[in-house]
């Protein structure tokens, strides 16, 4: 898997992940002060692999990283956040 760029892009309220020239990505919606985290999506071609949790925890640990506060709206992010603690108290389920 080779990961080359993970963006923030505040303008489409996405965060995306290039794996192997695919993009996998995360949509949200501003809330208040909070992101929903409404969608996310992995290529087909990168199915199976562990994109999707990669680009969940990048997402997560940005969120961490900007002191930001998210609510995980789609079912697979909801998951990843309640099976690692670290992220409980950054993402609400």
């Amino acid at each position: 898997m080779d990961i080359t760029d993970f963006v923030h892009d505040q303008a489409k309220q996405q965060f995306r992940l290039t794996v192997d020239k695919h993009i996998a990505l995360v949509d949200y919606v501003m809330h208040g002060n909070k992101l929903m985290l409404t969608h996310s999506e992995v290529p087909f071609a990168l199915r199976g692999q562990g994109v999707g949790k990669v680009l969940v925890d990048k997402t997560f640990a940005y969120l961490r990283d900007h002191g930001l506060q998210a609510h995980a709206v789609c079912s697979y992010i909801r998951v990843v956040a309640k099976r690692d603690p670290q992220w409980q108290e950054i993402v609400s389920t």
